[in-house]
């Protein structure tokens, strides 16, 4: 083995594309993925981040602020997903309030 430390996830085919990422206390992230290392220390350009409500700290709501240039440290970091080609659906699992 080597001492060289690999990642699972390959990030280079997203690199100048769209990337949605979940952070450790529930922020979210939208923007072009420009750089990554094998830490997963993440930079994103024209980020966008995804307001909770203060209601419940859980749910995001569609209020947004423009971030810009970023930088996402990679122990923050628990979900990366590309922005294209992923729809938000219905959640299946959920009761309907009459029931």
């Amino acid at each position: 083995m080597s001492g060289r430390k690999e990642t699972v996830l390959d990030l280079a085919k997203f690199v100048d594309k769209g990337v949605q990422v979940k952070l450790t206390g529930g922020r979210q992230v939208t923007g072009t993925l420009k750089g990554y290392d094998q830490l997963l220390n993440l930079v994103l350009d024209e980020a966008i981040e995804f307001l909770r409500d203060p209601d419940d700290p859980l749910k995001t709501t569609d209020q947004t602020r423009r971030l810009g240039l970023i930088v996402c440290r990679g122990t923050a970091v628990m979900l990366v997903s590309p922005t294209d080609g992923t729809d938000e659906i219905a959640n299946p699992f959920m009761q309907p309030d009459g029931a």
